[in-house]
């Protein structure tokens, strides 16, 4: 198992952090920690091993996860050689145009390179993987089934004392940090801890979408080692309000389909092996039944329904605590259908880094958890905005314009996609988040929609 060895310009020190969450969120914070605390605490309520994947806490993690080029980009420069690592288990790399059948709205998308890798595995093996490393790293205790009493204050305004309790322990353990780290998850508990220290609530934004997973692994064919289909990821994109079902087949690691069939509102995926087969004839892209019928499930279905989207808008709390910052899921809850979750949570501990290698000296940490969610709050903007305006589509009437304006385009996007590889290699860059918004209102791009619109227009 490849090693992660301390950045030679990873800046100042300070003596403790503390990280809420062993999970995903809190291991790329904790890796990140490691280079600027000699001791970083990290507080699981879940009992995982090192070699633990997916646990009790993290009920989305038995379902499809993708990882965003930009996300494993940033993972990649974390944890230098888990590209290859997950590689060497069977995990899949490939462009993204040349080995993806994506069924947009609109039609099937070209089967053409776009200059876009991504990599294909499970939530399991990621955080199985990325907990390994993390243990592995000198500065770093993980404790696991610790539970997390509450998060209180050394002094006013700040929020940097942690009381906990392991499992099997005579009593509860306290200790002051120098920063804390909530990566709880969409369970987090700062609603409570702000209160009781006589600080406001952050306000919250709130997009109702109610979406159903329902998941399986499939064990591949022997043949497929062999001469198997010509993608490894198929994929049925939902878009409202016609296309209420959809569904996605990962090759993953250990020649293995990870499948997930999904639904909006009252469109539940079931969870018997016949009503799953039924579920993913309904589609309109073959290829998902097609491997669910050649495979030999292994393990349970699993079901997980998401609400919707939700952000505790931290940056705007005008008086939010020093030491304490939120990342992930426990500061924004993205609808898992656009795939944004893991890659986000990755550029939050990329900037949580950058930030700390600007601060010196003992008063070097004041300041940071304001600076820290303001940029957060920016690299949450983009993927909020295309995710919210999409989900609001699905309310009946009375839709912003801006979300329906955002709407409309994207159906122009995608008619003009199936068509032409130049579109939809701008929107797969973004879509990854490796290119801005922008790139799809690019002149090249805003006169064929134009055009698009006024030839209709004129039929």
């Amino acid at each position: 198992m490849a090693t992660n060895k301390r950045s030679p310009q990873a800046g100042p020190r300070w003596e403790r952090a503390v990280v809420v969450g062993g999970g995903y969120a809190g291991l790329v914070a904790a890796r990140v920690l490691a280079d600027h605390f000699d001791d970083v605490l990290v507080l699981e309520r879940d009992p995982v091993e090192p070699d633990t994947g997916v646990h009790p806490h993290i009920p989305q993690g038995y379902h499809a996860h993708a990882m965003l080029a930009k996300g494993s980009e940033v993972l990649e420069g974390l944890f230098p050689g888990l590209r290859a690592e997950l590689a060497d288990l069977g995990a899949p790399v490939f462009d993204y145009g040349e080995r993806i059948s994506f069924l947009l709205p609109t039609g099937f998308a070209p089967r053409d390179p776009v200059g876009v890798s991504i990599q294909t595995f499970t939530r399991d093996e990621l955080e199985r993987r990325l907990r390994q490393r993390v243990s592995a790293l000198a500065p770093v205790r993980l404790l696991a089934a610790t539970h997390c009493e509450t998060v209180t204050g050394s002094a006013p305004g700040r929020l940097d004392r942690v009381r906990y309790r392991t499992a099997g322990a005579d009593a509860s353990v306290e200790l002051t940090a120098d920063l804390v780290v909530d990566a709880s998850g969409r369970a987090t508990s700062v609603d409570r801890w702000l209160t009781d220290a006589k600080l406001p609530v952050s306000a919250r934004a709130t997009i109702k979408a109610k979406i159903t997973y329902t998941s399986a692994c499939y064990e591949r064919p022997p043949q497929d080692r062999r001469e198997g289909p010509d993608f490894d990821v198929a994929y049925q994109m939902a878009f409202a309000p016609g296309v209420p079902r959809g569904g996605v087949v990962l090759a993953v690691e250990h020649h293995r389909w990870m499948c997930s069939l999904f639904g909006f509102d009252q469109h539940v995926p079931p969870t018997d092996d016949e009503g799953y087969l039924d579920f993913a004839q309904s589609l309109d892209n073959p290829r998902l039944a097609e491997q669910i019928k050649r495979g030999i499930r292994r393990g349970e279905i699993h079901r997980y329904t998401n609400p919707g989207n939700e952000w505790r808008l931290h940056h705007k709390n005008p008086r939010w605590p020093e030491r304490l910052i939120a990342l992930g899921d426990a500061v924004c809850v993205f609808n898992p259908v656009y795939g944004q979750g893991l890659t986000v949570g990755a550029l939050e501990a990329e900037l949580l880094g950058r930030l700390l290698r600007r601060r010196g000296g003992p008063s070097g940490l004041d300041g940071l958890s304001r600076a820290y969610q303001r940029g957060a709050a920016r690299l949450i903007k983009v993927p909020w905005t295309m995710a919210s305006s999409s989900d609001l589509m699905w309310a009946p009437g009375n839709q912003p314009l801006p979300a329906r304006f955002a709407h409309w385009y994207n159906e122009c996007v995608f008619a003009l996609a199936v068509a032409d590889p130049d579109v939809w290699a701008r929107f797969v860059r973004v879509l990854n988040m490796s290119a801005p918004p922008t790139l799809l209102f690019h002149p090249a791009v805003l006169t064929k929609v134009v055009r698009r619109a006024l030839t209709r227009r004129a039929s």
